[in-house]
């Protein structure tokens, strides 16, 4: 069978097979087995497909994945990130939109300890809105600001996608979980500053909001209770990698014991919640690692029925240059983004990216970096963005998803213009990865 036959199969297979509702694992596990028995062998094909499933099961690099997610966890079970939230609350006074500014600023903050985009936008959707929308404040500019710096828990370490692009793309998996910090702090300067231009130029969109007169002491005591603490567990993850005094599974080992003292120090840790966090994470980490299982065999399927080299010499005949190949790459993830889930994209793309950026002379990181940003784009685009779908899930029945759309439109925009200085000004993701060197 010609290649173009067997890509257009096997992709427009898989398409059917998602939007027959077919969860994402076992329908890329039903693409890479007719693959395999088309190009690999038959019988040998499927046995080929079982011998890479084993190697990437004892892959020791992807011990991070389930590692980091626990830490995320059990943050979030034992509700110690509920209260840094409201110890941020408590500090944020006097600005424009200071309940977004809030959101922001905790959505951060907690997109540094869990690592998991939809958790983030479910605690602060769930925490946050109710208030926001009881005190008066447009829709749009409260829903906005939770989805967006949810979102970003995709680029600030420790982010579980970032060990599978790292993983699947055989890029440094400690420079691409450094690589992701610099952008995320970019766009959450960006989101602050656009809310409050925003409200300052529509007050009625955020009505002010009378805050509770404290001493200074009551007002930062909660401030150095509850979110100090938790920096330390950045401190822990970062520090180590930054250091060299651990590898990234190492670093979210020690991120998950530090979760664990930070949880048992508030006596906020059960036998009880720390089990509802392992379920959460088994559950989560299974559908990961059962997709990366076929990862192996379906870039092999593509390598030897020759569509990776035929697709890297037709673009290469087009001599458009590293800027002209990742901008092409680019386009094509935030179209996929509209349509498909972020593993999805990292499946299809990766066998054909990777030869197609090392051909093209594309530094690894910032391939890395375009990939994770874009699927955070991806997050938030319609019609199938899934933090889309979350915040509609956290929100009263009267927000329609329009309304969802609109919010997400303006943080949108933004990201697109960091992903244009990503491009244009490569330093941005490998100036703190370089410190390592």
């Amino acid at each position: 069978m010609d290649w173009p036959l067997l890509l257009t199969l096997m992709l427009s297979g898989l398409a059917v097979l998602l939007l027959m509702g077919m969860p994402v694992a076992f329908a890329f596990l039903a693409v890479t087995v007719f693959g395999a028995i088309e190009v690999l062998g038959g019988e040998r094909g499927l046995v080929q497909l079982a011998r890479n499933g084993t190697q990437a099961m004892t892959n020791f690099q992807l011990a991070p994945i389930p590692l980091f997610i626990l830490m995320g966890e059990i943050l979030f079970q034992t509700g110690v990130a509920h209260r840094a939230i409201d110890a941020v609350d408590r500090v944020v006074t006097r600005i424009p939109g200071r309940l977004s500014v809030v959101t922001v600023f905790g959505g951060t903050i907690f997109a540094a300890l869990s690592g998991s985009t939809i958790a983030n936008t479910a605690m602060l959707g769930s925490t946050l809105l109710p208030g926001m929308l009881k005190k008066g404040y447009a829709p749009t500019l409260a829903i906005g600001p939770i989805m967006a710096s949810g979102a970003i828990a995709m680029l600030i370490p420790p982010s579980a996608l970032a060990v599978l692009v790292g993983s699947l793309a055989g890029i440094s998996i400690s420079g691409l979980l450094l690589a992701g910090v610099l952008p995320a702090l970019i766009l959450a300067f960006l989101f602050v500053t656009w809310i409050v231009v925003r409200v300052t130029l529509s007050p009625e969109m955020a009505p002010p909001d009378a805050t509770e007169e404290m001493s200074l002491a009551e007002r930062w005591r909660p401030f150095m209770v509850y979110v100090l603490p938790l920096a330390s567990i950045f401190v822990v993850v970062i520090g180590s990698l930054m250091s060299g005094l651990a590898t990234p599974t190492e670093s979210a080992a020690l991120g998950c014991i530090a979760a664990v003292l930070v949880g048992a120090g508030y006596r906020a840790l059960s036998a009880e919640r720390l089990m509802v966090a392992i379920m959460e994470t088994v559950k989560l980490s299974v559908m990961i690692l059962f997709i990366i299982m076929t990862s192996q065999t379906f870039a092999q399927v593509l390598s030897f029925s020759g569509a990776t080299g035929g697709i890297v010499r037709a673009i290469e005949g087009y001599q458009l240059g590293p800027l002209g190949v990742l901008m092409g790459m680019i386009l094509l993830l935030l179209l996929l983004g509209c349509f498909v889930d972020q593993v999805s994209m990292l499946m299809i793309t990766v066998p054909i990216f990777v030869p197609l950026a090392n051909a093209a002379g594309i530094d690894p990181l910032i391939l890395g970096v375009v990939y994770l940003l874009t699927m955070e784009i991806g997050l938030l685009t319609p019609p199938f963005g899934l933090l889309l779908f979350v915040m509609r899930g956290v929100a009263p029945p009267e927000i329609g998803i329009k309304t969802i759309y609109a919010a997400a439109l303006p943080y949108v925009t933004m990201k697109l213009f960091v992903l244009a200085g990503i491009v244009t000004l490569p330093w941005l993701a490998t100036w703190l990865p370089g410190l390592l060197k």
